[in-house]
């Protein structure tokens, strides 16, 4: 039979035992928020509510990585970019960069590799694993092995995270940083505008190149082809190409991976074949 008389005592016990020290905490804690500091006062309630909403990108965390680099892709294929939707092409795109990916300085991150349609000679990537590649270059690389130089180039930017300290800097020199970071909203609009508009640092540049060779290499690709398609890029006639207007300092690059490749050559020549990469895009050539 259960002993209501004991219970109703116990009660008592417990609430005088944890409720009035809880009270106690609360109001020293109300005191400590409300009492003004000498010299300055401190509004602690939108500092808090700020660094919820903000990122500290110098130790930014993988997962909070991929979480902004979700938000910038949202922002992009919702009024920035028009993705190219054959079910072909892009599961080939996304098959030749998960490859590279697994072989890559950061093979952990969920990679997401999409086409844009767009005639312009041009990739870019931004956070979290997310790499972009226009139809146009698609169109005027000469085989796979030359489209993977490309996607490897670009996610030797994230494996350097180098947007991560392109957003930094740029929130730096526009005076948006604060005590919790940068705020969530400004950080996707940057990132936006770095991943569309902003030219690559030389030495970021430098340091995709070597990366991607490496993942190039690992892959089995021929190191050839990411020297090749520069070089093919350099030579079209008109105005620079946007993936040369946009990565500065082309011809030294060029000078630089061919250094690499002499320095640790490799056997591997995968992806050669022209005519299996025509194959593989073409619906796209078609249209």
């Amino acid at each position: 039979m259960f002993n209501w008389k004991s219970f109703v005592a116990n009660s008592r016990v417990w609430r005088r035992r944890w409720f009035y020290p809880l009270i106690s905490v609360v109001v020293a804690l109300s005191l400590c928020l409300s009492t003004p500091l000498p010299g300055r006062t401190l509004d602690f309630l939108p500092l808090l509510l700020q660094g919820v909403q903000a990122f500290q990108l110098s130790n930014i965390s993988p997962n909070q990585e991929v979480d902004l680099g979700k938000q910038i892709n949202q922002e992009l294929v919702g009024s920035q970019v028009r993705l190219y939707r054959n079910p072909e092409v892009n599961r080939y795109v996304e098959q030749v960069g998960r490859r590279l990916a697994a072989n890559s300085d950061r093979p952990d991150l969920p990679y997401t590799f999409q086409v844009v349609q767009d005639d312009s000679i041009n990739a870019f990537a931004t956070l979290g694993g997310y790499v972009y590649v226009h139809t146009g270059l698609l169109k005027t690389a000469d085989n796979e092995a030359q489209l993977a130089s490309v996607l490897a180039h670009e996610i030797g930017h994230i494996g350097g995270k180098h947007v991560v300290k392109q957003m930094q800097q740029k929130a730096l020199e526009g005076g948006l940083l604060t005590a919790a970071g940068l705020d969530r909203n400004t950080a996707v609009q940057i990132g936006v505008q770095l991943a569309r508009d902003l030219p690559r640092s030389r030495k970021n540049e430098f340091e995709a190149d070597q990366r991607g060779l490496r993942t190039l290499t690992r892959t089995g690709y021929a190191q050839s082809a990411m020297v090749s398609f520069m070089q093919k890029l350099l030579k079209k006639g008109g105005s620079a190409p946007t993936f040369l207007s946009t990565h500065p300092g082309t011809s030294d690059r060029i000078d630089a991976l061919r250094s690499a490749i002499n320095s640790q050559p490799s056997n591997g020549n995968y992806g050669l074949n022209n005519a299996s990469y025509k194959a593989s895009i073409r619906p796209l050539v078609r249209s």
